[in-house]
């Protein structure tokens, strides 16, 4: 997604309506207020924004690290991890050592064949919740459950082979969080891309995994939309003010009641607050950085021909454009030129 083009016209035809009819949404201190919403919600889930954008990272870093977290949050649910390697993982923020070409494949094999998972900074998450975990008593230890469904790679070599693992990944999330939060009473941190929130959205007629959760336990979800395409002081001008990074509700007010249209790019009759209950800032979208691919990745051969052979699983781009592996060895060889 981006804000520019056809969405920021969207969204300055949509704000004077919604500035006429709502009140303004009022920003609070967005740790404090995610500690909150867990009063009243066992599941918080927390828009990503832009896949790899290294503003959320290093919010959620500061969330996690935060000495009230560990009190009132029991497990953190990841979409940047394979189910396949839970027991993996279990030990490792535990604090055993495990050798890591054990580890790597735990955010490096799940079932989306692109390169996402292997920017440092999901690696660098798993081994904070290894640090605040190190100076916690047991029973309070965070435990990280790994969203994406359990795909055994070595038997994907086809498209069709697998198309079934990407369209369960949500049902297999919901599944997790119902069995290991929900039915023991905990709760739970959720991090996956800001789609997978939407209460009223399908994607190809499967139900979003906020969507599946709401709908078998109602009330139990708390659904933050994090920011990085939308200019939101075109919809409401006091934005701007804002300290970054800012968490606001937006029932009732002029950021909530815009289409869901203005934020997604995605044609909808929903309004923003019957999707999310907040929205996350984290500054203009002019400032917002991405991570990138190491070097080391990018010169281990190993590497590139795993990566390079799932990529070509891709399908065929619109005709002039480059395919997904055109494109990841470029870019691995631009950072190996650095």
């Amino acid at each position: 997604m981006t804000a520019k083009g056809p969405r920021s016209v969207i969204v300055l035809m949509l704000a004077a309506t919604a500035f006429t009819a709502c009140g303004r949404a009022r920003p609070v201190e967005p740790i404090q207020g995610i500690l909150d919403a867990f009063r009243a919600h066992s599941i918080v889930a927390l828009g990503e924004g832009q896949h790899g954008n290294e503003q959320s990272h290093a919010f959620r870093l500061a969330l996690i690290r935060d000495p009230s977290f560990p009190s009132v949050v029991n497990d953190i649910v990841v979409e940047f991890g394979s189910a396949r390697y839970q027991e993996v993982m279990d030990r490792f923020v535990s604090g055993a050592e495990v050798p890591y070409p054990e580890l790597a494949p735990a955010w490096r094999d799940v079932a989306q064949n692109g390169a996402l998972t292997d920017l440092p900074i999901y690696e660098e998450f798993f081994r904070a919740v290894r640090d605040v975990n190190a100076v916690l008593p047991k029973e309070r230890h965070l435990r990280v459950l790994l969203g994406d469904p359990p795909i055994r790679w070595e038997e994907v070599a086809t498209p069709d082979a697998l198309q079934p693992w990407i369209r369960q990944r949500d049902a297999h999330a919901a599944a997790l969080i119902k069995r290991e939060v929900l039915s023991k009473n905990r709760r739970a941190l959720v991090i996956y891309g800001d789609g997978h929130f939407a209460r009223h959205m399908e994607w190809g007629g499967i139900p979003t995994l906020a969507g599946l959760l709401t709908k078998a336990t109602a009330g139990s979800v708390f659904s933050i939309w994090t920011n990085t395409t939308v200019e939101l002081q075109q919809i409401q001008s006091s934005v701007a003010s804002w300290r970054v990074p800012s968490l606001a509700l937006v029932k009732g007010t002029a950021l909530g009641t815009i289409s869901f249209t203005a934020y997604s790019g995605l044609k909808s009759t929903r309004l923003m607050q019957d999707q999310y209950d907040a929205v996350l800032y984290l500054g203009p979208p002019s400032t917002i950085t991405f991570a990138k691919i190491s070097r080391a990745l990018c010169g281990d051969a190993d590497y590139m021909s795993m990566r390079l052979s799932r990529l070509a699983l891709s399908p065929p781009p619109p005709s002039g454009l480059a395919t997904d592996v055109d494109r990841f060895r470029d870019e691995c060889a631009d950072r190996l030129r650095r």
